[in-house]
């Protein structure tokens, strides 16, 4: 029996199969290793560890949006990993799948929202 799924007549389904995709988990995860280091260094050179010493760090503008950039990171990381769990795994219906994809969307978004919500109240 010949393997007809090698090489230039190879099946590729499913969206986005590619360098965009590779490219975007590695750059989110490149920021949010360089707001990890940010917010590591931070506290160890803080010495106010009370709410007011936190609150003082979050009040700074480029430390809000610092932390903006890295949660806006993390939910486009988590859209394209939960996208491909989606794309591999629920297989059998379309519509499901749609349904999950919408949900993990609306989801994701609304943490966005909330988010800036909470950066900003600060």
């Amino acid at each position: 029996m010949a393997n007809n799924n090698i090489g230039p007549k190879r099946l590729v389904v499913g969206a986005h199969y590619g360098l965009r995709d590779w490219l975007a988990q590695r750059v989110t995860a490149i920021v949010m290793a360089l707001y990890t280091i940010i917010l590591l260094l931070s506290f160890l050179a803080g010495s106010n560890f009370s709410y007011e010493g936190w609150a003082g760090l979050f009040a700074r503008q480029w430390f809000k949006i610092a932390t903006f950039v890295a949660l806006l990171s993390l939910f486009y990381h988590a859209w394209v990993g939960m996208r491909d769990v989606w794309m591999d795994y629920v297989t059998k219906s379309v519509a499901l799948r749609l349904v999950f994809q919408v949900a993990t969307l609306l989801w994701l978004v609304g943490c966005a929202g909330w988010a800036a919500q909470i950066i900003w109240r600060v």
